[in-house]
């Protein structure tokens, strides 16, 4: 969406907010400020492991060699925390929402097929794939169910929030890879040899996806064949611009966005 931090900031200034004719009406925007202005004032909380789908060994690198120079300044670096929220269960959940949502244009025939595969299932099958299948046609108290347990879930994040400023994170378990236009459900991610369905890379995405986060993202590195690695910043609810600001501050100290070569 931008190259720079400060163009980021401008686009929110500019689109965030209310529409006009509906909400706007009686309610405004008033998102707060940076919750600091130095990087060294930060509490940083790390995430380089994802349970329900690997990440790559480069990505992984790039984002603990990042977190390592950020400790070096003086932020405040964490690996672990008591109030981090189960990683699985936020993977799955959101897994469910979003299938559930794209159900309503299943046609007919597919919604037969999809439903006749659900049952095949092993019953304690946990992976996102079955998950995934299952919520394509899931009924509306089991939709309901999920929602709850998404309140809940954003409930655990923001309490995080409370204890860290941001948390860093992958933002796919893999650098980019060459297009694939075999169909969407059959394709599989290479992960350093290990195959793994292509829907799986939701799993860094959907954290602040599901729980309404504000999540910038921004290149730290590159791979040795010059593929652009990246670290998603993950905000507490409405936190944007401390998010933001925070990219900001990385530029200023290690340079951010260069176009690639030749462009």
């Amino acid at each position: 969406m931008a190259r720079s931090a400060a163009d980021l900031a401008l686009e929110l200034s500019v689109l965030a907010g209310p529409d006009e004719l509906a909400e706007g009406i009686g309610y405004k925007l008033a998102l707060p400020a940076p919750r600091h202005d130095k990087l060294t004032d930060f509490r940083v909380l790390v995430i380089d492991e994802q349970p329900l789908c690997p990440t790559a060994a480069v990505v992984k690198a790039a984002l603990n060699g990042f977190a390592g120079r950020l400790e070096k300044l003086g932020c405040q670096i964490s690996r672990d925390s008591a109030k981090l929220p189960d990683l699985a269960l936020t993977s799955r959940i959101y897994r469910q929402l979003l299938s559930a949502f794209f159900s309503a244009d299943l046609l007919p025939e597919t919604r037969e097929r999809v439903e006749a595969a659900a049952k095949a299932l092993p019953p304690n099958d946990p992976s996102l794939a079955a998950a995934q299948l299952r919520s394509l046609t899931m009924s509306h108290q089991d939709w309901i169910r999920a929602g709850r347990m998404r309140g809940g879930l954003r409930a655990r994040w923001q309490a995080l929030f409370q204890e860290v400023d941001i948390v860093l994170c992958p933002p796919m378990p893999t650098v980019a890879f060459p297009q694939d236009q075999s169909p969407q459900f059959a394709r599989m991610l290479d992960v350093d040899g290990t195959k793994v369905p292509y829907n799986d890379q939701s799993v860094w995405a959907g954290i602040a996806t599901l729980n309404g986060l504000p999540s910038t993202t921004m290149p730290i590195g590159r791979t040795e064949g010059g593929l652009p690695i990246g670290v998603q910043i993950i905000g507490g609810y409405l936190e944007d611009r401390t998010t933001i600001a925070f990219a900001g501050l990385i530029e200023r100290e290690f340079g951010g966005f260069t176009p690639p070569p030749n462009l």
